[in-house]
């Protein structure tokens, strides 16, 4: 396994976004020395590369144009030490144990994905490393009560209570529902039945797959028979896709279908073509409508990824790396003290007021985003939507 430096250098005044316009502080240092393992190759790497390292890089750019990092006042250029972890929760493993134990880096970013944060949460608690993950989805986690460790994202009960309240108050009866075969699928699988109690909802079939699953035609053949008002799908990003063009081939069009994992992310609208993902829904919180902050980002992924960032886990990995700029400007680089500060403030994002008990987010609420016209529209709640809910999926 090769250690891959970045010392991210800026390449554009536009990528800086609203960035630029911060004041320059005291002469630079040397490095601040940021480590962490990432998905570029193997199963995670679309949601890796989509959500995350791309933040990662900008980031690094940014604060490297005005100097470096500020820490304390002083401007010391950020250095990037980062592996490829192959999708593989054991390199996921060893990586950070080198980086914390041995390498001493200063700071640390979390891997992609709920399985691997799972894994590495309690070495980030033993080495006293703040840990703010952006793509994980476990409440198991929260019960950990590890103090360094943060979870960004809206967890399993809040996401799909709002899925549930938006069905119901769209009269939605009956539901199906398909889950991956792992923490993030049965995680949420059981926070759907809960949410389910009480609500009117009868849930007519469910199905787990493996991960890895090359064909899902089977389930979805007997999910239409059975005509449910709502599709529910908890999947990651290549189940999302197929079983997207799967409900498409077979004629599978209930007025909501609803997919997780990779429904935010631009590719879908591009696989599926605008058109054909019209009216699906999926998790997500933002888009460039959401604020002044969350447009000045996403100008600024395009500017410097050329590409654009997904609707989901992208804001939160930006609004994570803004929380620990804002820390180590306050508090420098003890670890204790971040620890501290994330834990203890409220922290203006582009997601909006971010603030956390034990480690779970509880400043931004439960969403649903749709697809309409090109867009990943937030839907739900009413109170946060940038665009008003079709009730109706047209047909693929």
């Amino acid at each position: 396994m090769s250690k891959v430096n970045r010392r991210a250098v800026i390449k554009s005044a536009v990528a800086l976004g609203a960035v630029a316009m911060l004041p320059r502080a005291k002469a630079q240092s040397g490095p601040v020395r940021v480590g962490y393992s990432m998905s570029r190759t193997g199963p995670w790497t679309g949601g890796a590369q989509t959500s995350q390292e791309p933040n990662y890089l900008m980031w690094a750019e940014q604060q490297n144009a005005l100097g470096g990092l500020s820490v304390k006042g002083v401007r010391r250029p950020i250095e990037l030490i980062s592996f490829d972890d192959r999708s593989d929760i054991e390199t996921v493993i060893r990586t950070y144990e080198k980086l914390m134990g041995s390498d001493k880096v200063d700071l640390v970013l979390p891997p992609w994905g709920s399985g691997a944060n799972f894994a590495v949460a309690p070495l980030a608690n033993r080495y006293g490393y703040p840990f703010l993950a952006p793509t994980a989805l476990s409440s198991r986690l929260v019960e950990l009560k590890l103090p360094y460790f943060f979870l960004l994202l809206q967890q399993p009960a809040p996401m799909v209570t709002a899925m549930i309240e938006m069905f119901k108050a769209n009269g939605v009866k009956t539901i199906a529902c398909i889950y991956v075969d792992d923490l993030f699928g049965l995680e949420n699988f059981s926070a759907l039945r809960a949410a389910l109690q009480g609500s009117g909802i009868t849930m007519i079939e469910d199905k787990s797959y493996p991960g890895g699953v090359k064909d899902l035609s089977p389930v979805l053949r007997s999910i239409k028979d059975k005509n449910p008002d709502a599709f529910v799908g908890f999947t990651y990003p290549p189940d999302t896709i197929l079983a997207s063009r799967q409900s498409k081939e077979i004629g599978f069009n209930p007025k909501f279908f609803y997919a997780s994992v990779g429904t935010a992310f631009p590719l879908y609208k591009n696989v599926m073509t605008p058109a054909g993902a019209e009216g699906v829904m999926g998790m997500g919180s933002w888009n460039s409508k959401t604020s002044a902050g969350a447009k000045a980002y996403f100008d600024a992924h395009v500017a410097s990824q050329k590409k654009e960032p997904d609707r989901w886990a992208s804001g939160a990995a930006w609004a994570g790396l803004e929380i620990i700029t804002a820390a180590v400007a306050k508090e420098g680089l003890d670890r204790k003290l971040i620890r501290d500060y994330v834990a203890g403030n409220t922290h203006k994002t582009i997601l909006g007021d971010i603030r956390f008990n034990g480690s779970e987010n509880v400043g931004t609420p439960g969403t649903v985003g749709q697809w309409q016209n090109g867009e990943f529209e937030v839907v739900w709640p009413q109170r946060l939507a940038t665009a008003k809910l079709n009730p109706s999926k047209p047909a693929w």
